[in-house]
Parts: structure tokens; sequence; C-alpha cells
């Protein structure tokens, strides 16, 4: 079993793999086999099959920023033009990234012929020749297929891409095989339930509606009312458009109340999905998570001893979190501290500390330089001059295994290590020069140097304003002195090193 907790954030100081063992992490949850094991094997292995998982369905990626919104989360009305209207806007109610993740997590597993129907599924609402009984039904209902008309415009445009019609474009485009179609029955019911199985096909035997697809129909001849299920509104009589207001409980209920076909096997979804949240600490919790805080916990899941459901404000379905959902967040320690994160968030999950792991940069020399050693010294120089949840992560290092020349390391220098210390001390570089042994360097060999600055020099006469007494700039020629790296963590003397 994984030793990861449903709700789990990786937090430490930048470049401690955080959001590189993700990716660990998220193999042993849906493999459901122990973190550390998977860490033993290669990585790339691992990372294939996180993409294999990530395409799938089991896996999505998003990462929280200060604009991010309960309506890219959970659900929000989007504007949506009307092809057949021009200039005309419609507003939908669309599903944010979790709440449509958490529907996949719960899409029942549907088999027809030896196939299996997984992933996101779509629900469609389709018009066979109708409402009420008709000749058209009866024969799609009879060859397991659904049918439609518009012959007259051939097939020519599917090349193109310029469809004639929205019913046209939903058939070729939207429809996919594994989703659901209901057939219309009138305006509050409908008559049938099946599976699409197949791709769109021309029937030149046929006379008429020469468009079809085949299906495998779970129920036939029913008289099923879901005009509560789809937000009490009306069917209506377009050829094929989604029921996006049913929600995946209600579907998988009309499922489950009417599969007693023997040619389709239905099971709950059991497979483990992981839903990763990179910079977690980054967004509005409260915006983000508005009343579902309290859904995530594992007590209130559903199935849980305390499930619970809350009634979403746009939609008004009731929602819930599934048991089978895991939440995995990555936070940067020198972005915010844990004490100071959203108390609601920190008591709903557990936290694993990830620090700078020594032992990864342990075999890692450029020339003479020990970056183990290096990294060592600056990490215990930052924590005693700052704290430990700024230390600086092995990752900066990494790309000396691959490239261990003068010139990587010192471009790691200038382009991250530098700049991070910058930030850390808020240009405090009296600090940084303490970090980076300067001061006890030979001046040849400092990164930064300091120098007097002259008041009277520089304005002409002495002026009442408090001013720095010192300026301090980089020293380009120090990158490229591989003792510049060794004073660091070893005394230099001119050539010598003690």
């Amino acid at each position: 079993m994984s030793q990861c907790n449903i709700n789990t954030i990786l937090y430490g100081p930048p470049g401690t793999g955080k959001t590189y063992n993700t990716v660990n992490y998220a193999v042993s949850i849906i493999e459901n086999k122990e973190f550390m094991a998977i860490c033993t094997e290669a990585y790339q292995d691992v990372f294939e099959r996180y993409l294999t998982y990530k395409k799938q369905g089991q896996i999505r990626f998003v990462t929280f920023h200060q604009s991010y919104g309960y309506e890219e989360f959970i659900e929000g009305i989007k504007p949506v033009l009307n092809d057949e209207a021009e200039e005309s806007i419609q507003y939908k109610i669309e599903s944010g990234v979790f709440k449509e993740f958490c529907e996949q997590a719960q899409q029942l597993k549907l088999t027809a012929h030896d196939q299996v129907m997984e992933g996101n599924k779509k629900v469609w609402k389709i018009s066979l020749g109708g409402s009420g009984k008709n000749w058209l039904k009866e024969e799609c209902f009879k060859d397991n297929q659904i049918r439609i008309g518009w012959d007259e415009e051939g097939t020519d445009f599917i090349e193109d891409g310029e469809y004639p019609s929205d019913t046209l474009y939903y058939f070729y485009e939207g429809m996919s095989i594994g989703d659901i179609v209901f057939s219309l029955g009138d305006q509050k019911h409908i008559d049938a339930i099946g599976i699409i199985t197949g791709e769109p096909e021309w029937l030149e035997a046929e006379e008429d509606f020469k468009r079809s697809r085949e299906v495998e129909w779970i129920a036939t001849d029913i008289y099923e009312n879901i005009y509560e299920l789809n937000g009490k509104t009306n069917l209506v009589q377009q050829t094929i458009y989604e029921l996006w207001r049913l929600s995946i409980n209600d579907v998988n209920n009309l499922i489950l109340k009417y599969s007693q076909n023997d040619q389709i096997d239905v099971e709950e979804n059991t497979n483990n999905y992981v839903f990763i949240i990179d910079e977690i600490n980054r967004g509005n919790i409260s915006k983000i998570f508005g009343e579902l805080i309290t859904l995530i916990e594992p007590t209130k899941r559903i199935g849980a001893l305390e499930e619970m459901h809350v009634k979403l404000p746009y939609s008004k379905k009731d929602f819930g979190v599934p048991q089978n959902v895991y939440l995995l967040g990555t936070m940067n320690t020198a972005d915010r501290s844990i004490a100071l994160m959203d108390t609601a968030l920190r008591r709903r999950f557990d936290f694993i500390e990830m620090l700078p792991n020594l032992n990864a940069v342990a075999d890692i020399k450029v020339g003479h330089i020990h970056i183990q050693r290096l990294m060592e010294v600056m990490n215990a120089r930052i924590e005693a001059l700052y704290d430990r949840e700024h230390t600086i992560g092995h990752a900066y290092f990494m790309s000396l295994k691959e490239d261990s020349s003068l010139e990587n390391l010192a471009n790691i220098f200038k382009n991250a290590i530098i700049p991070l210390l910058q930030e850390y001390f808020y240009e405090d570089y009296s600090k940084i020069q303490l970090v980076l042994g300067d001061h006890l360097k030979p001046q040849q060999y400092r990164f930064i140097l300091d120098e007097k600055l002259s008041i009277k020099g520089l304005f002409g006469r002495a002026i009442d304003i408090d001013l720095p007494e010192t300026k301090f700039h980089l020293q380009a020629s120090a990158f490229e002195e591989p003792l510049s790296y060794i004073g660091i963590y070893g005394r230099v003397e001119n050539e010598e090193v003690n």
C-alpha cells in the first residue's frame, strides 16, 4: 500500500524535489505500492507510467495562483457563442477541473462485447425520428444503432471540417465511443439508454437516415422522467445535444437501475485517482475551495461514516468527493511558512517535509570542487542567518551530473543561486557575502565586492539623509575561478586551500 494519506502536502525549500516526487507518489497511489519501492525503480520508467495514467485521466495536475478561483476549480457560468444565431451569446454552467475530476473518478466501468468503456463519458440526448414511437426508433432499438438524417448534405464537409449544423458536428466530433445516449421520449421522459460502441458510418443501402453509429442499448422502451435531474428543463426536439445538467451520480443511478442487459457488464470504479496541486499555498484557499473544504476530509467522503454532500450554487446539484480521489499538494516554504497557511487547509492535510538531500549530490565534483560540502556549508549559514525554510535544495545542482563543467556551475550560481539569495535577504549583500564565505577569501575570489561610498564626493557636500556607507557589486571574474567555490567551504589563501 502507498504510504501517502488521502490528503497530503509535500513542503520544503526551493529545489528539494517536491514536484519531482509527486510523480513517484502519484504512481505509488494508483498502483497501490509502497512509495519507497517505486523510488527504487528507474525514474524514467515511473514517469512513463505517470504520463500514461495522466492520459487515461487518473492524474490531473494544476498550479494554484492568486487569480485562481472557485469557477475554475469547482464550477462556474461560462459564455458560449450560439452558432445558429450570430452575435448571440448563451451561458452554460461548466464544471471546474476538480469537480470534473471527481465525476470521472465515479464513472461506472461499462463493458460491452468485451470492450471496456472507460474515461470521462458525456451524456447525449438524441431524437430518433422524433418523440414517441416511430419506425426509425424501433429499427434502431432492434439493430443496436442510432441514426440521424441530413442526408442531402452528404459527407464531403467532414474532410473540410465545415459542419452545416451543430447536430452534425456533435454526431461526428462531439460523440465518442463510451459516451451515453438517452433517446427522447417526450419533453420530460427518455425511452432508452445506450452506450456508443462504434464510429460514424454512412449506410448507403438505407433510403433515409443514412448516418449511423453502433450502440449497445442498456434499456429500451422505458419511460423515465428526467425533468428534475435535468435541472427542471424540458427536453427539446433538436436532434442531438449534450445533457450537461445531469450529474454523474444521476447518470450512474439510471444505468444501475436499468442495467439488466446480459451483453453489458457494469462495475463501480475502484481505481485510485490523484489530483496534484502545485504551489497550493499561492492560491486563496477559501476563494478556490469554497464550501467544499469540508468535503475533502476522509470522514466526509462519499461512502464514509459521516458522508456529506453540498448543493452547488450554480447547478443546484448535490456534490461530494469520492474516496478514491487523493489530493497531493506541493508547497514552497520560501514563499510562505506552514504557520501562515489557511487554518482550515492545515487541519485537513498531512504534511511531509522535504529538505535538501546531501546524498543526492554526494558524488558530484566539478574539478576539485566538492558540491556536497559546498551545499552543506551554505545551508548551515542560511539556517543561522535566516531559517531552514529558506535553504537551497539539491535540485539546483543536479544538472552537474550530466555536465560537470565549471561553466555550468558558474551559470547555476549566476542565474539561480545568487538571485535566490538576493530574494531571501532582500538584497542585504553583507549577509549574502557571509553565506558565500566572501569575508574569508582573497579579493579575487569573492563573488560580491564592497567598497566605501563617498557621500561628499558623490553629492559635493555632506547631506542630512540616511544613506548606506557601502555599495556592492558582483565580480564577474570570480565565477570563472574554481577557488571562489572552494572558498565557500574551505580556507583559500591565494592559490592554496586549507
